[in-house]
């Protein structure tokens, strides 16, 4: 069969964002220049042909790419069988300011949970990367053009951003379709352990769910900006614009409510407070938001899910007000009928004799993001029938 019979299925995702104004993970790192960047990235479905996104949509300046190249991962940072990333035939590529660029389709046959590494080298100055941080899978950065190496170079030294890639894209064997996922740092996979791929979204592939793209950011906010742009304002780019769109998995609202109902004064989360503008919000604020992103998909032909919002009793960010409104969103997600279908994440993780708080063995110790367990728990859950 043909590429015209079957097109292409996004396998693999990571939200664009700016280096400012997130978590800091660049701040005292150097400007790229002369570097090779050397990342792995974990297919979610399988297929035979590859291409890769890359990314300057947050960039002040033109980006070039001198050479680029995806291959298999090999444990430690090696790679083999190698493919040349091209772009309209050449080995070379400019990305304007503001823009994405696709790679020409390499042929590179991988099956689903395949591990990639993609390697670019930039042979100019990049002072505004985009990104997307926390990255939980190792990256590294090599001096000068170390894009064809099968070895990880011994001067390389660690990444700390998910660097200028933000998707891979196959032609899969058969017709398939791509779940997206779009949330904040509990879909992102915040509290996992690095380097195994335990956020829900990618044990949820490995459940055997199919293509599923997690477009999650730590931080991340449904109606106004703050760490990442606000999920009302990336839709369009992050899920709807996905090839292969099936349906949409909306997990988003809790970091709405926290810091609506967070103290405004000097206290302990002051200076975190500043990272998020706009005026508080109310659950009936996000009830609406949620709204606007079923009919946005609903346009489009596409099946919307969402998950009820998790507690958080005992976080940082917690108050009581900020957990009834919890509660009427939850109770909106499950009764309201604007979904397809509801994950209620709120019934698997709460303790059944504190529901305001997630069970002791599913948090990673700050009562708010999931442990290992905990989002495989929440990834366990799901039934793998909605996504036949």
């Amino acid at each position: 069969m043909t590429d015209t019979n079957i097109g292409w299925v996004r396998s693999w995702g990571a939200s664009p964002q700016s280096p400012y104004g997130g978590l800091g993970s660049l701040d005292d790192h150097p400007p790229f220049a002369d570097v090779t960047l050397r990342q792995v990235v974990r297919l979610s479905g399988g297929g035979r042909r590859v291409r890769v996104r890359f990314t300057n949509e947050f960039g002040t300046a033109p980006v070039t790419i001198g050479a680029a190249q995806v291959g298999f991962a090999v444990p430690g940072g090696g790679v083999r069988d190698g493919r040349v990333l091209t772009f309209s035939g050449a080995t070379a590529v400019t990305i304007p300011t503001g823009a994405p660029m696709l790679s020409d389709p390499v042929d590179l046959p991988a099956a689903a949970l395949t591990e990639l590494s993609v390697s670019l080298y930039l042979p100019g100055r990049v002072d505004t990367c985009t990104c997307h941080e926390p990255v939980f899978d190792t990256g590294w950065t090599i001096p000068g053009d170390a894009v064809a190496a099968s070895l990880l170079p011994t001067d390389a030294t660690v990444l700390p951003v998910r660097a200028l890639i933000s998707a891979v894209d196959v032609v899969p064997d058969a017709p398939a379709s791509a779940v997206v996922v779009v949330g904040d740092s509990r879909t992102d996979g915040a509290g996992s352990t690095p380097d195994t791929h335990h956020s829900w979204p990618e044990l949820l592939a490995a459940r055997g769910a199919g293509f599923v793209v997690n477009q999650g950011i730590s931080g991340n906010r449904l109606l106004n900006e703050g760490v990442g742009a606000a999920v009302l304002a990336r839709f369009d780019r992050d899920v709807l614009a996905t090839p292969g769109l099936g349906c949409v998995v909306l997990s988003v609202g809790g970091n709405d409510l926290a810091i609506s109902f967070a103290p405004r004064d000097d206290g302990p989360l002051a200076d975190f407070l500043k990272v998020f503008p706009g005026a508080p919000v109310t659950a009936d604020d996000v009830i609406a938001g949620y709204r606007q992103l079923v009919t946005r998909a609903r346009d489009r032909g596409v099946r919307v899910y969402a998950t009820t919002i998790a507690p958080f009793e005992g976080a940082d960010a917690f108050t009581p007000g900020c957990e009834i409104a919890r509660q009427v969103v939850n109770e909106w997600i499950r009764t309201g009928g604007e979904f397809d279908a509801v994950l209620d994440f709120d019934a698997v993780w709460r303790d059944p004799d504190h529901p305001g708080r997630i069970r002791e063995d599913f948090h990673s110790g700050d009562h708010l993001h999931g442990s290992d367990a905990g989002y495989r728990a929440l990834a366990g859950s799901i039934d793998l029938a909605l996504f036949g």
